[in-house]
């Protein structure tokens, strides 16, 4: 490896440019909130992260914002925040996602889904897909977050490994 990049997840050398990036943008409480925030990921992040750990974190997103819409209040204003975070280490780029809205009586709990079930399995498809995910609760709201460490192998890489 040289110095002016690290190793992602299929030995792709991936930009290091800025030690920690960091991106923070609102979109609508509502369905389009959801797509509007995995195009701009995706807008954001193509070249920077390689390509299947992309594909991750975008699932990951739709589902982090498509239960803020589902399960909790907006933010003022009729929003969610939606952030990520990249972050430079010695094994490679960490990745935090972070979606905020304004919190529900009940905060978010895995479930069990029937097979017939229509909804239910958003939680399981970011703890699959995550190394870690986690709430968090202040006086505005909560935020559901994400992280992805670079030294993880997601379902995706051995999908294309297989």
């Amino acid at each position: 490896m040289t110095g002016d990049g690290q190793r992602g997840r299929e030995g792709t050398k991936v930009s290091t440019g800025a030690a920690d990036r960091a991106w923070c943008v609102v979109v609508p409480h509502h369905a389009v909130g959801a797509r509007l925030a995995r195009r701009r990921l995706a807008e954001e992040l193509t070249g920077v992260v390689p390509p299947p750990l992309l594909a991750d974190l975008v699932a990951v997103l739709a589902e982090l914002v498509g239960n803020a819409v589902r399960h909790a209040d907006p933010l003022p204003g009729g929003v969610v925040r939606v952030a990520w975070r990249l972050r430079d280490s010695a094994r490679g780029q960490q990745v935090q996602l972070r979606v905020t809205d304004g919190g529900a009586a009940a905060g978010p709990t895995m479930r069990v889904a029937d097979l017939d079930a229509v909804d239910g399995r958003g939680l399981h498809i970011i703890s699959g897909l995550a190394d870690r995910w986690g709430v968090e609760r202040d006086g505005l709201g909560q935020s559901v977050w994400a992280e992805f460490d670079p030294a993880e192998v997601t379902r995706s890489d051995l999908a294309v490994a297989g």
